[in-house]
């Protein structure tokens, strides 16, 4: 166990290195953090996005955690001004563990932070040389091969009971209960012997996305391909990109993909389930945001990526002086794009209706950085393994509204399960 957050007394040594030479230098820096039994490995792929997130950056070992209020979060941005890394679950407010094992939500200062920006390499530690882990991490000769594993998965729910409690969802929006509810189904798989360092590399190469991640805390392992941002603070700045709308590919032939991705841009049904979410971010930064700076930057927007099509659009606000991180957690979390409209009644339904607690998925990962600024994606097409019990899950998703079809949903769900299925030998 670690030490809980106190005000900081250690010092730490920073240095840069030229990593031009390495041409497997990620690899090398997610090999070296494994080590630790607390670590964060966030890559974006070099995606070109209007709004881009840190090329790479890591984290390994833990000075100091944080893990009982968001009040002790708020209280490190203002004296101790030093990195945290962490996540928040969907049940942040939960008392126990998930079933794999992450806490209902944590944060902790990593004893070395990696950032690799146009092939220069920086590490900032509090325990080491940065030359003495520079050269560690050079030594380290990452494995290409990954061993391949066929492994039986089971679904929670069999495809008659999903369309039943569709159609139970739908008799609540048909009442005016709700307009739009993200409703999840969970695979998982028992004593299962893997590597999460293997199965996030095999990820990677399958579905390359601007949130990926690999992350640890003690036993449990995410393996995260999410393309979605939740929330991004550069200054007095606040920035949502909630994606709602997807459709498949056809990488084999340009014209249909095409078409394709034309098909989304024009959906009504999905734009009306995208400017749903957009309009309850919109609701969420009127209670942080100075009155009149909340504008929808981007709306309608549809991004590819390697298995699917998405509609992604982009929210910005100014924050008002003196708010906190846990003021904007607690006005926008848990993010829309992951419950439905209204809120507080989906997040009922949810419970009333899904076969298990969601756990990390649809919950955030990421950083805040010893200015106050963070950057978190949404925790999605993820896999969720925990070495010790040799238990792992996954969950996919989709929004339900009065127009959807309860089968199409349930192969919308399968679509977005696609990379994970083939990862793990199917």
């Amino acid at each position: 166990m670690v030490a809980s957050m106190t005000t900081k007394t250690m010092t730490s040594s920073t240095q840069s290195f030229d990593t031009t030479a390495y041409p497997h230098i990620k690899e090398q820096i997610l090999y070296w953090v494994n080590q630790f039994d607390i670590c964060s490995f966030l890559d974006n792929h070099q995606y070109q996005q209007k709004i881009p997130g840190m090329e790479c950056l890591a984290a390994a070992g833990a000075v100091s955690s944080i893990s009982t209020s968001l009040q002790e979060v708020d209280a490190h941005i203002s004296y101790n001004k030093g990195w945290l890394f962490g996540h928040l679950n969907y049940e942040w407010k939960a008392t126990v563990p998930d079933s794999i094992g992450f806490r209902p939500f944590f944060f902790y200062e990593p004893e070395t932070v990696l950032q690799l920006k146009d092939r220069q390499l920086t590490i900032l530690s509090f325990t080491k040389n940065p030359a003495n882990i520079f050269q560690e991490i050079m030594a380290i000769n990452p494995s290409h091969v990954y061993p391949e594993q066929k492994i039986s998965i089971q679904q929670r729910i069999d495809k008659n009971t999903y369309i039943h409690d569709i159609e139970k969802i739908q008799s609540h929006i048909q009442r005016g209960d709700c307009y739009e509810l993200n409703y999840c189904m969970e695979f998982f798989a028992d004593k299962v012997a893997c590597e999460g360092i293997h199965l996030y590399q095999s990820l990677s190469n399958i579905s390359p996305v601007p949130f990926a991640c690999f992350y640890k805390q003690d036993n449990a392992e995410l393996i995260c391909a999410s393309p979605e941002r939740f929330l991004k603070k550069r200054d007095d700045q606040l920035l949502s990109q909630p994606i709602k709308g997807t459709i498949k590919r056809s990488l084999s032939d340009p014209k249909a993909d095409q078409l394709l991705k034309e098909t989304l841009q024009q959906s009504s049904k999905d734009k009306s389930e995208n400017v749903m979410v957009v309009d309850m971010v919109r609701n969420d930064f009127s209670r942080l945001c100075k009155e009149g700076t909340v504008e929808v930057e981007e709306l309608f927007s549809v991004y590819s990526f390697p298995q699917v099509h998405q509609m992604i659009s982009s929210i910005r606000g100014t924050l008002k002086k003196c708010i906190r991180f846990s003021d904007i957690i607690e006005a926008t979390y848990p993010m829309g794009s992951m419950t439905g409209a209204p809120k507080h009644k989906v997040m009922q339904l949810i419970e009333a209706y899904e076969h298990t607690p969601r756990g990390l998925f649809s919950g955030a990962v990421g950083y805040i950085d010893p200015s106050g600024d963070f950057d978190f994606n949404v925790v999605i097409r993820s896999l969720f393994y925990n070495r010790q019990t040799q238990q792992l899950r996954y969950l996919v998703g989709s929004g339900i509204t009065i127009y959807s079809d309860p089968a199409t949903e349930y192969e919308e769900c399968l679509l977005k399960a696609k990379a994970l299925t083939k990862v793990l030998g199917h």
